[in-house]
């Protein structure tokens, strides 16, 4: 690889993309004439210490802003593959960069390891003036499914708030993400379907309120929402008040009707984590049966059996795409969260809980909604 970032500028937004494996490596829009940076990088991406370690995967090393998954969590099926998949552990290729229409940038990247037999394509728009990444993942060919999702994460430096459209459900995984008191440690229940998003049940019996972040402190925990049934658009916002700004996740249901949630906050006290991974939630977009693996999402499951995808399926003369929005978004004053989200012609219309709506440009066509 001759470059090892490749950065798209475009007029209110810059994005630097990490080649080595697919992670966004910074992210910021200007809005209102003021800089937001709604994506968090992990403390350690530059400390040789890390990064230099064989034994640290890939994805791990650079741990950064977003990146796709496929599969997500464990590569049970396909031998020798690293968890979250090849596009997240290794190299990308630029292929080219094209000027998007009415002012802006794509920039196409390639995957130069396969997925099932499947080329990868990762495509980043940046629109002049927009507030957003807009982000495409094309499988090309390829045989049998494979989970995947968009890997986004934001980082609060003081408790904020969390809103979501409308989920049918959410579930706890049957496995504990740090059991043994002597590396880690997790605070929630597990095995349980939850619906209302107040009412989140720890292990200890009581429960806290999701939309609130930190949760508790000292944690590292998952969970997975299921998007509504009617939902027209899946969004999820984090507003961190002490910057006064929103991270944003945008989607069509019909490509990610999962999202999840990594509850990142100092919970794991081995190496490199060593309990500085602070406040951090992952917003990650998915199509897969919950932190279970490959396997597991491409067998039937409690999911795909209610008809509910978690998996993408690939065909040697075919292609499958999946479209994910990240942006960054001020937070007005007099507001501590976002209390609706919806598109209105080409703009995006966010209602906070000060009462009042804003609109950003927004590419209303790129997520193809019904």
């Amino acid at each position: 690889m001759s470059e090892r970032f490749h950065t798209i500028n475009v007029e209110g937004a810059r994005l630097v993309l990490d080649l080595a494996g697919g992670h966004i490596r910074s992210f910021a829009v200007t809005v209102d004439g003021r800089e937001i940076t709604p994506l968090h990088t992990a403390p350690w991406v530059d400390d040789a210490t890390v990064t230099d370690d064989p034994e640290v995967p890939e994805n791990l090393k650079y741990l950064s802003g977003d990146f796709f998954c496929a599969p997500f969590a464990a590569s049970d099926v396909e031998p020798d593959t690293p968890g979250h998949g090849w596009p997240a552990n290794s190299a990308w290729t630029l292929i080219d960069e094209t000027p998007a229409a009415g002012g802006g940038t794509t920039a196409r990247f390639g995957l130069e390891k396969r997925v099932m037999g499947a080329r990868v394509i990762k495509e980043i728009t940046l629109r002049d003036g927009h507030p957003f990444a807009y982000q495409r993942h094309i499988f090309e060919g390829g045989k049998g499914a494979v989970s995947a999702a968009s890997h986004a994460m934001t980082r609060f430096t003081a408790p904020g708030r969390v809103t979501f459209s409308p989920k049918a459900f959410g579930e706890l995984p049957t496995m504990v993400q740090e059991g043994d008191p002597a590396r880690g440690r997790s605070l929630f229940a597990t095995g349980k379907r939850f619906e209302d998003l107040t009412k989140l049940p720890l292990a200890d019996g009581s429960l806290v309120d999701l939309h609130g972040y930190p949760v508790a402190d000292d944690h590292e925990d998952f969970l997975m929402l299921v998007e509504a049934p009617d939902s027209p658009l899946g969004w999820a916002a984090a507003a961190r008040p002490d910057s006064r700004d929103i991270a944003i996740s945008l989607k069509n249901p019909a490509d990610y009707p999962v999202t999840f949630l990594w509850f990142s906050n100092g919970g794991r006290y081995y190496a490199p984590w060593n309990s500085r991974h602070r406040g951090v939630l992952g917003m990650e977009e998915g199509r897969a049966y919950s932190a279970y693996g490959h396997k597991a999402s491409i067998e039937p499951n409690p999911l795909s059996e209610a008809g509910i995808p978690t998996a993408v399926e690939l065909s040697p003369d075919g292609s499958a795409s999946l479209s994910h929005v990240v942006g960054g978004l001020p937070l007005r004053d007099g507001a501590t969260e976002v209390f609706a989200v919806d598109v209105v012609d080409d703009t995006l219309r966010v209602t906070q809980n000060d009462g009042h709506a804003y609109v950003y440009p927004f590419d209303a066509a790129f997520l193809r909604l019904a």
